[in-house]
């Protein structure tokens, strides 16, 4: 009797920033509870959020804006990426910071565009006739070649398919044929042929023949069950971006100054206004014919005081247009100036921009949630911490921030490991305390000492 232990198939990543986030932590009645989902605390935030969710899943919230505005690690990024675990990964999110849309090469109007593009999804439903199964009889059937000549040209070709319910006879076009030798399919292959388009694919060799040679670098497959006709749907999810770019590269010919053109030219290439208007017709052409569905999804901006005048004037245009995403702002800044401009307004956003914003604060945390949290991404990081030791480090991250006080975890344990301990003790945590410094402790230094620095 043998017994063999299945290794999980569960994936291991690497432990980040927000990997304890798995979702808002919202009840059935859109209420948050103080602890879920990896999150604590920021209930009005979260139910906000909730509800910016419910909005985007009805497709009723189009060309609307939200911005998360909190003094740092307040968790604006943690709740934009809470908003995407529930939506699912159906829903195209797409993050981006604020800094990204200074290239040298393409316009800052561009990118913004692009990003804009990649989070409005299409799903494409399509009707597929396929027949499939296993090649019993393979007869290519010739006649005179009507140029003349001694070589003889295929007429058609007979085909027999067999699956577990019963056999086929097909006779099909010689330019099938061709993509039947190109693929190399001998009687016994598994292949299947769209109706459509006259694709051959070989999935495989019948298992029946699996004992043929001891051998063989080949794969088997079972015989297919089913008719040898049959229909499938294939649903595809695009971005509007994807279309763009595929109709943006302009797919050049055999010749060689083509190839060499392509091979020599690896510049991003700018797409049209034009061709995007082009391609918002088929779009839309597709919506009205019921073939696709529109997606829309969310674009996150972090950082969004990074955008300059341009860039914000920009976006009061493409929030407007039909086709927009949901677009999550966030940033940390007080009153500050309008890069690109001598302004000084709120979150460093034009007042006419953030006139069409919902905006949501994310509030402290006190010590206690401070607590919870350092707990929470300590399970996550698969460290002990004593009990004592998690007051230490919530006291300091009151004193300094809570991300200096996470910083300390993994410096901490090691510590703890040299000194021959799995949990980490106060010690630990006052030494490590003592060997880095928080941009507080840092700035106080240098202001005391800055006669000794180069300024």
């Amino acid at each position: 009797m043998k017994i063999e232990e299945v290794k999980s198939t569960t994936k291991t990543e690497r432990i980040a920033a927000h990997s304890h986030v798995k979702g808002l932590g919202l009840n059935e009645a859109g209420m948050a509870d103080p602890v879920a989902a990896g999150f604590i605390g920021q209930e009005k935030a979260r139910e906000a959020a909730g509800i910016a969710v419910d909005l985007i899943k009805a497709k009723k919230m189009a060309g609307r804006a939200v911005l998360f505005a909190g003094a740092p690690g307040t968790g604006k990024t943690a709740i934009a990426l809470g908003m995407a675990k529930e939506l699912g990964p159906k829903v195209p999110f797409v993050p981006m910071v604020g800094s990204e849309v200074y290239s040298s090469e393409v316009k800052k109007v561009e990118i913004l565009m692009e990003n804009f593009r990649r989070a409005i999804g299409l799903r494409i439903k399509e009707n597929k006739e396929v027949y499939e199964g296993e090649v019993i009889e393979l007869t290519p059937e010739e006649t005179e070649n009507p140029l003349g000549g001694y070589g003889k040209t295929v007429a058609h070709v007979i085909i027999g398919l067999k699956t577990t319910k019963g056999t086929k006879q097909l006779k099909l076009d010689p330019s099938i044929y061709e993509a039947i030798q190109k693929e190399k399919v001998t009687p016994g292959d598994v292949i299947y042929i769209e109706a459509n388009s006259g694709a051959v694919k070989r999935v495989g060799r019948s298992d029946t023949y699996a004992t043929e040679f001891d051998l063989e670098a080949e794969e088997y497959v079972p015989l297919p069950k089913g008719d040898v006709h049959k229909k499938k749907e294939v649903v595809q999810d695009v971005t509007l971006h994807d279309l763009d770019i595929a109709n943006a590269r302009p797919q050049g010919g055999q010749d060689i100054f083509s190839m060499m053109n392509q091979i020599s030219k690896p510049k991003k290439t700018e797409i049209t206004e034009k061709l995007r208007m082009e391609i918002n017709k088929v779009v839309s052409k597709y919506i009205d014919q019921g073939v696709a569905e529109l997606v829309p999804g969310v674009l996150f901006v972090d950082e969004v005081h990074m955008l300059d005048l341009e860039c914000f004037t920009y976006l009061n245009r493409a929030l407007e247009s039909t086709l927009s995403p949901i677009v999550v702002f966030a940033t940390n800044r007080g009153m500050c100036t309008v890069r690109g401009a001598e302004i000084v307004s709120p979150h460093g956003i034009p007042v006419d921009l953030l006139d069409r914003l919902l905006i949501i604060r994310t509030t402290p945390y006190s010590v206690e949630e401070m607590a919870q949290v350092i707990a929470l991404r300590a399970k996550t990081e698969s460290i002990e911490v004593d009990a004592d030791a998690l007051v230490t480090l919530s006291q300091i991250g009151e004193r300094a921030t809570l991300r200096y006080s996470l910083q300390l975890l993994t410096p901490a344990s090691i510590i703890a490991k040299t000194n021959g301990r799995s949990n980490i003790a106060v010690g630990d945590i006052e030494e490590c305390d003592g060997l880095f410094f928080d941009a507080k402790s840092s700035a106080k230094l240098l202001a005391e000492q800055s006669d000794k620095y180069i300024t």
